[in-house]
Formats: C-alpha cells, sequence, structure tokens
C-alpha cells in the first residue's frame, strides 16, 4: 500500500523526496511546505537552492542570484553532503549535467533526474516509472460522517474531498490518448482534462472545464452513478479500482461554490426566438442552459412551488442538499432563464397554447405516477409511494416540523418494498425518523438495482435486508391501518428480458412482517394530466413520450421532450444527455435557413 504521509503532485513526483546516498528525506520534517531545499554550488560559491515540489528548476529561489540559461556546478544532499550529480546521465532536453534524486512509490524507491541548468522543464521520470506510480496509489475514499452520528441528522453523509485527497486522486488519472471515460459520460464532459486542471491546482478551471458540458456539477458529482456509466470505462479500473471522476467532479464544484468563483455567462446573442421548457429536472434545465446560451429567450413552467424537480422533491437532504439544488438554479436564472412556478401544464395552460406564444416546447416532465403492485391491502392506512412520501419529507420539509406545516409521517416499524436508489432514500429517511426499516426485495444482494454506495450506506446505519422476498397481500387493523405484509420467499430462475435471473416464487414459504407504515417503491409511470389535453402526443405501449432518438422531437411538430417521461426512471445525467440532443436539434431547426421556393420555369411564348 501506499505510504499516505505522501503527497502526489502534477504526475511528475511525490512531494517527499530522499538522497540516493543515505536515502534521507530532503523535506520530511517540512511536510506542509510547498518548496524543496538543497545545497548547491554556483561559480564556486555555495548556496542555497530552494525548488518547486514538483522539482522543476526554473520555479528556483536562491540564496544568491542564477542567470537563466546557466546552470549550477553541483547539486548537494544537505544531510550526507555527498554530490547528487550523475555522471552517468544528461539532460534529454539541453544535454546538462542532472542531479538525481528518488522519489517513493509504494516500497519502491524511484530515481527522478533534474536538469541544472535554470530554465529548462525537462523531468527525468520515465515513463513506465510514472505509470507505475499511478497505479500504485489506491483510490481515496470520502471522509464521512460516523454512521452513529448521522441516523439522528439529515445532514449531508459525504464531507467530499480535502484538497490533499483530491490532489493525489487526480494524479492516478492516466491521461489516456483515447479516454473512454468520455464516452461513458451521456453529456461527455471532457473527463481527462478536468482532471489534469485539478492535479495542477488549478481548481476554478477545472470547474469551468466540467461547466462546458455540464451546468449542473456539483449535483451530477453527488447522485450520479459513475460507477456505471464514466468510471465503469476507466482503464486503470481493469487493474484497479477506476479513478473517482464523480468525487472529484464534487470537489471542484464545491470549491467554485465556497470560493465564491461562479460567474454566469453574459449572454449578447439574441436570435428572437423563445423556448418554452415544461418541468425544472434535470432535463429541462439542460434545455433551459443551452438554448439561452445560444440566444434565445427561454420560460421554464415548473408545477410545484419550488424548482428542481426530483432533485428536490426526490432525494433526500442527507444526499443532496436543496441549498445546492438552488444555488445551481440561480446560475441559470442569471443567465436569464425565466422561471414560473406553481404552472401545470395540461391544465393551467397546453402544449397548444405554449405552441401560440413560444417558437418550441420541449416537456420533461417527468415520471411522477406512482405505481403499485395491485395487491390486497393496498388502500390502508398508512401505505403509502414512494413520490408521496419523499415529496412530504423533502419538498414539503415534514422533518421540520412544526417550522413547517406538513407532519411527518411517523411509526415504529416500516417495510421498505423495492431496491433501487428510490427504496434506499425511502429507508434512510424512515430511519430518521426514529424508525425500525427493513427493505423487502424481490431478487437477491448482487441484483439490487440501488447504487453499491446507497446500499454501503444503508447497511452501515442498520436498515435490514430481507431479500428474496416479495409481498403477496397487506394486513390491516380495524381501523384499516396497515399492521403487516404478508410475503413470500423467492428463487432465482432463469434470466429474464433484462438478462437478470427471474424470481419465482417458492410454495408454502409465506410469513408475516409486521409493520405500521409501508413504502411502495418499486417505480413510476407517465402522469396522465399533460396527455389528457395533448391527444396527438404519440406514447409507446408503455405510456411514455414517443421520440426520435436522433432528436428527441415528438410526433407533434416543434415539441420535443426528454428525460423519465420518455425513458421511465432513469439517472440524472441521462435525462440532461436527453436534454442536450433535444437543444442541439431545437437549436439546428430553429436557425436553419428557410428553403427559397422553387421558380416556377417560363411558359414558352408562341412567336406569332
Amino acid at each position: 500500500m501506499l505510504d499516505h504521509d505522501v503527497k502526489y503532485l502534477k504526475f511528475k513526483t511525490y512531494l517527499n523526496t530522499y538522497c540516493p546516498h543515505c536515502h534521507n528525506s530532503f523535506n520530511v520534517e517540512k511536510k506542509e511546505e510547498k518548496s524543496i531545499d538543497f545545497k548547491a554550488k554556483y561559480k564556486g560559491e555555495e548556496i542555497d537552492l530552494r525548488l518547486s515540489p514538483y522539482l522543476d528548476v526554473f520555479e528556483v529561489e536562491t540564496s544568491k542570484s542564477i542567470d537563466k540559461g546557466d546552470s549550477v556546478d553541483d547539486l548537494i544532499c544537505p544531510k550526507c553532503h555527498k554530490s547528487l550529480i550523475n555522471k552517468n546521465l544528461n539532460c534529454g532536453e539541453c544535454g546538462s549535467e542532472v542531479g538525481e534524486v528518488l522519489i517513493s512509490a509504494a516500497s519502491r524507491l524511484i530515481p527522478f533526474f533534474i536538469c541544472t541548468r535554470y530554465g529548462c522543464e525537462w523531468h527525468g521520470l520515465t515513463k513506465r516509472d510514472e505509470r507505475h506510480i499511478k497505479l500504485k496509489i489506491p483510490r481515496q475514499e470520502m471522509p464521512e460522517q460516523d454512521q452513529k452520528l448521522r441516523v439522528h441528522n439529515y445532514q449531508e453523509v459525504p464531507y467530499g474531498y480535502t484538497t490533499e485527497l483530491a490532489l493525489l486522486e487526480a494524479g492516478r488519472c492516466l491521461q489516456c490518448k483515447n479516454p473512454q471515460c468520455v464516452e461513458g459520460c451521456p453529456v461527455n464532459i471532457d473527463i481527462p482534462a478536468f482532471i489534469a486542471l485539478i492535479a495542477e491546482e488549478r481548481f476554478d478551471d477545472a470547474a469551468k472545464k466540467i461547466k462546458e458540458r455540464n451546468v449542473l456539477p456539483a449535483i451530477c458529482g453527488r447522485v450520479c452513478p459513475q460507477e456505471s456509466q464514466c468510471e465503469s470505462k476507466c482503464i486503470l479500473g481493469h487493474k484497479d479500482d477506476p479513478v473517482a471522476i464523480g468525487r472529484l467532479e464534487r470537489y471542484v464544484a464545491d470549491y467554485e461554490r465556497k470560493m465564491e468563483l461562479v460567474e454566469a455567462p453574459v449572454i449578447t446573442k439574441d436570435t428572437g426566438k423563445k423556448i418554452a421548457v415544461v418541468g425544472s429536472g434535470p432535463a429541462g434545465l439542460t434545455v433551459a442552459s443551452d438554448m439561452r446560451q445560444l440566444g434565445y429567450g427561454v420560460t421554464v413552467f415548473e408545477a410545484l412551488h419550488e424548482t428542481g424537480g426530483v432533485l428536490t422533491y426526490g432525494i433526500p437532504e442527507f444526499r443532496l442538499p436543496k441549498s445546492i439544488v438552488q444555488f445551481e438554479i440561480n446560475y441559470l436564472k442569471e443567465m436569464g432563464c425565466r422561471i414560473e412556478m406553481n404552472h401545470v401544464i395540461g391544465n393551467v395552460l397546453t402544449i397548444d397554447e405554449l405552441l401560440e406564444h413560444f417558437d418550441s416546447v420541449f416537456i420533461g416532465v417527468g415520471a411522477g405516477l406512482p405505481t403499485f403492485m395491485g395487491l390486497e391491502g393496498e388502500s390502508l392506512g398508512n401505505l403509502f409511494s414512494a413520490n408521496e412520501y419523499l415529496t412530504r419529507m423533502n419538498l414539503m420539509k415534514a422533518y421540520k416540523f412544526p417550522e413547517y406545516d406538513t407532519p411527518m409521517p411517523k411509526a415504529n416499524n416500516v417495510v421498505v418494498v423495492g431496491g433501487g436508489n428510490v427504496a434506499m432514500d425511502c429507508a434512510r429517511t424512515a430511519l430518521r425518523t426514529g424508525s425500525d426499516v427493513t427493505i423487502v426485495y424481490r431478487r437477491s444482494r448482487h441484483e439490487l438495482p440501488a447504487r453499491e454506495e446507497e446500499v454501503h450506506h444503508a447497511e452501515e446505519e442498520g436498515i435490514k435486508f430481507k431479500l428474496l422476498t416479495n409481498p403477496v397481500r397487506y394486513i390491516g387493523t380495524d381501523h384499516n391501518k396497515v399492521k403487516g405484509v404478508e410475503c413470500i420467499k423467492m428463487q432465482l430462475g432463469e434470466p429474464d428480458d433484462s438478462g437478470r435471473r427471474r424470481p419465482v416464487p417458492i410454495e408454502g414459504s409465506n410469513f408475516t412482517v409486521d409493520c405500521d407504515m409501508a413504502i411502495v417503491a418499486i417505480g413510476t409511470g407517465p402522469n396522465p394530466i399533460l396527455f389528457s389535453s395533448t391527444p396527438d402526443l404519440k406514447r409507446n405501449k408503455w405510456g411514455y413520450i414517443e421520440v426520435n432518438p436522433q432528436t428527441m422531437e415528438t410526433s407533434k411538430d416543434k415539441v420535443y421532450a426528454g428525460g423519465d417521461i420518455v425513458t421511465g426512471s432513469a439517472t440524472v445525467i441521462e435525462a440532461m444527455g436527453a436534454g442536450r440532443i433535444a437543444a442541439n436539434a431545437m437549436h439546428k431547426k430553429l436557425s436553419g435557413k428557410p428553403k427559397k421556393p422553387k421558380k416556377e420555369p417560363k411558359k414558352a411564348v408562341k412567336v406569332k
């Protein structure tokens, strides 16, 4: 394992460097100082030489000034006073003599050569050794709240990287010539470029690089499943853990916000055309940002009294603080996007009415209709859909009752049905109300669709899992409130259409799980309100809007759609990717030059 006292910088060297003769560190007593002290000889005189932590001789302070282009006569170890000059090697750039030091990589000390000429940028670390160092650095974990403390509060669980952890993690990136991680990102962020900027400690530039493709980096860095997207393509992951791309994205976004470096772009273009965006979730916000930067007037219509869509009503505070969501949305407002809340499109206004005032419409309303299993007892009291429960707790802030008006649903024993991220959110939220919580899921742990990080946090916090278990009915009290869930044990059979092994019930294995509250988190469907007023909007067999996947255009002219209303429940970044495709197609169509009408061929005139 790597010595954690060692700090990796700029892909070139560690902060701790050693003499090749006595193996004493040049700077172990001064770990916090970003410089390395040597003794040197210059024009026959001994001088003190202070180099940058990257051992770049062109960044130098000395007790006697050195003229640019001059070389020092000798480098001397301040510990054993031996010469560090390697007589068998010369600078690969200018041919000058070089000094040799050692740098630490795990249990190995690797030679590193410094040109003695002031101004030469040559580094003597071979590509092979550089790669060896990167492969030896373990993936850096994020500091987190202690599990015994966090179950009693709603504060964010991971604290995020420190600067040192971010630099160390950024140093693991191999800077591939053909980066597959970019292909794995639905919005194609230039991942190697922003990580390289982190390694150079240019954190603000790194944040701006991300924002070229992603306007919600602080959100995506927290809730996107990078392990199945960009990180799954990381070349380093073939032999070791992949680079923690999401954690680095979160770090630079938080740095930019906390240091008050966020600057909304000034929009000088004006196409004179207007766009309506229905829904302020991730897909809608991406379209709004992209189209506004292209010079369109943008109005976002939100059905609820707060913006953010699922980011606000669905994801708990301890996973995604709402102050961060609102900060990111304020960024769009500063760009000039107009947001109208409490507008249920399909009720207050129809799509056709929007088209009378706007040049194009994007539908990003999500999939907010709860799904149930059609079991006996689903109408009992204290049985919630995940949508209702999370909306009460997050959007209505029931966890802050009586500061807010909505009371908090409470129970002694809560059963959550489902195994996705929403189920984990419900279970971890219920746990923080003081309940004992059990998750019931019909497949094994291996098939759980939730992020591994969320499952790990749930297990740490003491949530129980009844796997290979499926509910068959809900049992009620005399007052029609749920008091238990009758379940049946399952076993995995042959794979189904999704590639996962199909769960098969085991006859006669029924048993009851006692509870005084149940939450059903098995997915969502499309809300019918929009379609009741827009019957000509073509839908697929699942009831979602049918679009051209190349443009996200619907069957209705000038109307586009993306996000969960097209795909069903998916990730934040996938919704943003759909929004980007729609914005590009919308702009191409609206900015296209009108075709000139074909001229009628002149009729031949007969000569009399």
